[in-house]
Formats: structure tokens, C-alpha cells, sequence
């Protein structure tokens, strides 16, 4: 029986500044920052995840090849990647705003609740969401 999901990988084009986006702007926390060589190459295992929250984590995985680099910004097909939920809606969405976040659109009232996609510096597109 599967019983947690603990990783999702993100595909990045510099590891350094997904890590300032995904930490300074965004607000998650490092889980990973290590080196390794496995199989004769060499890497850095590189985890983010919320505050208080030690899963699910997000690698922040560089796109060491021309395959990968072609899916950074659309792993997921033009689909929203992940979503971030907030208890805050207004003032997350302001703070991302003032931090220079592309969002697009303007937020959206669903039965669901709140929400507004936005994009990495990647083009890898998220949505913030307040539950309703």
C-alpha cells in the first residue's frame, strides 16, 4: 500500500536562483542542499518544503540536458504544477505581488475558494489558493 507522496521534482534552469525564488519570494525552507555523485556524475540534491511541513518536498532539479531543458516551463503540459494554499489570501497574494511574482490574471472567486495562477522565473506555472 502506497502511503505518502514525499517528493515532486521541479525542473530548473539554475539551482541558485530557483532556490532564492522558492525560499525569498516564496517563503519555503531548505530540506536538502547536498552534493553527491552517483554513477560516476556528480550533482546537488536540492529540497525545498513550507515551514512545518517536512513533505511533501519540491527538488529543485537542474536541466542537465537538452531533453530536460526542453520541458522546464512545461513538465506539466501548460497544466498549473502545484498548488499553494494560503489561510491568507489577500495578504500572500500582496506580499507575492510586491516581490515581483508574474501572476496571471486577476484572482478568481470559485466554490472551491480563492486562487490565482502564477509562474516561476522558469515559466512553470502555480496557482495560490485560499479554501474556502
Amino acid at each position: 500500500m502506497l502511503t505518502d507522496i514525499t517528493h515532486v521534482t521541479i525542473l530548473v534552469e539554475d539551482q541558485d536562483e530557483a532556490l532564492e525564488f522558492y525560499t525569498e519570494t516564496l517563503g519555503l525552507v531548505v530540506r536538502d542542499d547536498d552534493e553527491f555523485e552517483m554513477e560516476g556524475e556528480a550533482g546537488r540534491w536540492l529540497t525545498v518544503s513550507p515551514p512545518g511541513e517536512e513533505f511533501p518536498q519540491l527538488a529543485l532539479v537542474e536541466a542537465d540536458n537538452e531533453a530536460k531543458r526542453e520541458r522546464v516551463g512545461s513538465q506539466v503540459g501548460g497544466h498549473v504544477n502545484l498548488v499553494f494554499q494560503t489561510d491568507d489570501f489577500d495578504a500572500e497574494y500582496e506580499r507575492l505581488l510586491d516581490a515581483g511574482v508574474t501572476f496571471h490574471g486577476e484572482p478568481m472567486e470559485n466554490p472551491w475558494g480563492t486562487e490565482i495562477t502564477f509562474e516561476d522565473p522558469y515559466g512553470n506555472v502555480h496557482d495560490l489558493m485560499e479554501a474556502a
